[in-house]
């Protein structure tokens, strides 16, 4: 008989005994990662391979290399031929840095550059397709096609050679000294073995030459080298300041003030271009403030003159007067006599004749102010589009200006490079000049360097390596698989292991279930000695020690989504406790997708789903079933809305009725959590959950969120069931020996499906 795949830790509160335990019966580390390794297994050895492949094939392709090596000794004394002191200390010989400085100068650039034009190597095409630089119509100096480059090439493409020369040179060659010794090995690797041998025997050469020529700098002789030098650094001042003026001069700067550093840098700050643009911009200044004053001016002019200023004027105020005495003695009349009397008449007619003369007073006073305001309103807008003609000329001017500045700047960073060239030159003039005067006769000492091994031309390649070169592929196809594994293993977050149940959710594990892949699982079940049977047989017994009463009365089987083996899980163990003698009802509350009548192979016209709606005969509604103690409440006709009827409390009312008609368990088949409302109204009526999550299915943080939506509503889970268990995952120290079993090969075999 199988045994369960859940000792008795896995106890309902999940408490530290249980997790000890889980704990000692995990697999180990190295084993964990064995069967990762045996997981993902094709997917390292294509890796791998395809490592090897590209090593192989890359080393098969790679152009043969032939290295040419010369040893040099250099001593820490150098011999004294005359009694003179150098400019150099005696003493500096004796520094432990030393080496490392002889190090440093065989490496460094000016010795490159030396050999570069010793070789003429600026001018040699073999040299640089030693090196893979092509030569020919697509190359890399302006498309030449000629091998004699020194008379067709401009200055440009000589300086591209040259500095590609250089550092074809620098990153090809490899100095390394001698552990405890005063020899230096010098190494140069090329495609050409000729060249090579050419260059590695150049470089010590080079190399003693310029040692030679920095001890001629400290003695007489020194004089007559700095004399070239000194000639020719003048000629480059002449050329740098030639340069200088022609570019001022082509570009048309004048440069009106310039500033020179600390350093002897001279920077042009002032031209004739940014003079003129301030001048304008002055007057840009100037000309916006007179638009302003003349656009004020305008607008005051511009506005009208009210009737009180006719009434203010001189002319009317004696017939405003003479009206007012002629209007009281009217009204004086009007006191005694009637409008019609002869003397009222008459002071009405003068009141009307005096009311007209005034009016005609003003209209002229009107018509005169109009007049004058519409001279001035003309002459004020003349000399407000004269001032904005002034600015918008002006403004003209100032953004050709500025462009032209904007261009001239530009041409004063090229003009400043040419000072700063011009400058450099007269500075390095002004010091080998200063040198030059200064220095006087110095020791005269052979040569403290000596060649002892010229380079001879290799005989072999000294690269690709191949059995290196696959080396190194192979590590690297182990560390881009071990990469990857780890990397897919991380990403696939579903429950592996059933040790991860408790582990990673808190929550005990009720057992473990195995895959049935393409066997019946309706008929693994019905056989009591299949695997599968004897899984929910374990089940079972971890159930009955979830509750002080054994085996609870009523559960709950709900999932995350569909297909994790829910509703097997349910109608097993329904089965498994009909078999132990018990009368249990498994009722179908998955109304969205019923399937508890197909196992069973009943109908499905009446079930759950008409007792919440309001039927109060649930006995009518209850099915028998061929198997041994168990009945079935179908989920009946599919209602429009099932949460709504769940979330009455005639599903508390069913189960508290089946229990008092005798079942002594209860298993309900809920629906997932998934995105609906159904399990957690569920939960109400039972006294637990039992949770069912497939193997490699659904990510744990879902798990974890569908486990949360019940505590939510504080929902008992018993524990949880993994089903769809392959036997990969079974070797990772925990759960079946799937081979082991009371039936035939293929009962041995049997594995869930969902």
């Amino acid at each position: 008989m199988l045994q369960s795949t859940s000792p008795d830790y896995n106890l309902p509160n999940g408490n530290s005994e249980g997790e000890d335990n889980q704990q000692a019966i995990a697999a180990p580390l190295l084993l964990q990662y064995w069967q990762v390794i045996l997981r993902w297994k094709w997917l390292i050895l294509g890796i791998i391979l395809t490592s090897l492949i590209i090593g192989l094939v890359a080393t098969l392709l790679m152009t043969p290399k032939f290295t040419a090596t010369a040893q040099i000794e250099i001593s820490r004394e150098q011999k004294k031929i005359t009694g003179v002191e150098g400019i150099e200390s005696s003493s500096t010989g004796r520094d432990l840095e030393f080496y490392q400085t002889q190090n440093e100068l065989l490496s460094s650039r000016s010795l490159a550059e030396r050999v570069a034009r010793n070789l003429r190597l600026a001018n040699n095409p073999a040299f640089f397709a030693a090196h893979g630089v092509p030569y020919g119509e697509d190359n890399l100096f302006g498309g030449r096609t000629n091998t004699n480059l020194t008379s067709a090439s401009s200055p440009n493409d000589r300086n591209k050679r040259e500095k590609t020369a250089v550092s074809l040179l620098m990153s090809n060659l490899n100095i390394s000294q001698i552990r405890g010794s005063a020899l230096f090995d010098i190494r140069y690797v090329s495609f050409n073995r000729d060249i090579s041998a050419q260059i590695a025997n150049a470089w010590p050469e080079q190399f003693i030459q310029q040692s030679m020529d920095k001890r001629f700098e400290s003695t007489a002789d020194a004089r007559k080298y700095l004399e070239t030098r000194l000639e020719e650094f003048r000629l480059k001042v002449e050329e740098s300041e030639r340069n200088l003026a022609t570019y001022a001069t082509e570009k048309g700067i004048v440069a009106l003030s310039k500033t020179k550093s600390p350093d002897g840098k001279t920077s042009i700050d002032r031209t004739l271009a940014s003079v003129d643009l301030e001048a304008l911009n002055s007057a840009l200044v100037k000309a916006k403030a007179d638009r302003i004053d003349a656009e004020s001016e305008m607008q005051q002019r511009s506005t009208k003159r009210t009737g009180i200023e006719a009434f203010q004027n001189s002319a009317s105020t004696p017939l405003r007067q003479k009206r007012a005495e002629v209007e009281a003695e009217y009204a004086k009349l009007m006191v005694q006599f009637e409008p019609g009397y002869p003397a009222a008449r008459a002071l009405a007619e003068q009141i009307r004749v005096l009311n007209a003369s005034i009016a005609r007073e003003e209209s002229r006073v009107v018509s005169d102010r109009q007049r004058e305001d519409a001279i001035t309103q003309n002459e004020s807008t003349a000399r407000f589009r004269a001032a904005l003609q002034k600015e918008t000329e002006l403004a003209r001017q100032v953004n050709r200006l500025r462009g032209q500045m904007e261009l001239e700047q530009r041409d004063v960073i090229k003009l400043n490079n040419f000072q700063m060239q011009a400058d450099t030159d007269r500075g390095v003039y002004d010091e080998l000049l200063k040198r030059y005067n200064e220095i006087g006769v110095a020791s005269v000492a052979s040569s403290n360097i000596a060649i002892i091994d010229r380079a001879a031309v290799p005989g072999g390649p000294s690269s690709p390596n191949l059995p290196l070169n696959l080396i190194l592929s192979l590590f690297a196809g182990l560390g881009l698989a071990g990469v990857a594994t780890l990397a897919l293993d991380q990403i696939d977050e579903g429950l592996r292991d059933p040790s991860q149940v408790n582990r990673l959710l808190q929550v005990p594990l009720l057992g473990s279930v195995p895959d049935a892949e393409d066997e019946d699982a309706l008929l693994m079940l019905a056989d009591a000695k299949s695997p599968l049977s004897e899984a929910y047989l374990s089940v079972r017994s971890n159930l009955a020690f979830s509750t002080d009463h054994g085996v609870p009365r009523s559960l709950m089987v709900t999932s995350t989504r569909p297909a994790e083996g829910k509703s097997t899980s349910s109608f097993a163990l329904a089965t498994v406790l009909g078999r132990t003698g018990k009368k249990v009802i498994l009722i179908d509350a998955d109304m969205r997708s019923a399937s508890m009548h197909e196992f069973a192979g009943l109908p499905n016209r009446e079930g759950l789903s008409n007792f919440l709606a309001g039927e109060n005969d649930w006995q009518r509604l209850v099915l028998k079933t061929s198997m041994k103690g168990l009945d079935l409440l179908p989920s009946g006709p599919i209602p429009p809305s099932a949460a709504e009827l769940l979330s009455s409390d005639r599903m508390l009312m069913l189960i508290r009725q089946l229990g008092e008609a005798g079942y002594e368990h209860v298993v309900v088949d809920s629906p997932p959590i998934l995105g609906l409302a159904d399990a957690p109204l569920l939960s109400r009526a039972v006294e637990g959950c039992v949770f069912v999550a497939e193997a490699e299915g659904v990510a744990v943080r879902g798990i974890k969120a569908s486990l949360g939506r019940l505590q939510s509503v504080q929902a008992h889970i018993f524990g949880v069931i993994l089903t769809k268990l392959k036997h990969k995952q079974a070797g990772y120290g925990y759960g079946y020996g799937y081979g082991y079993g009371y039936g035939s090969e293929q009962e041995k075999a049997g594995k869930v499906t969902a």
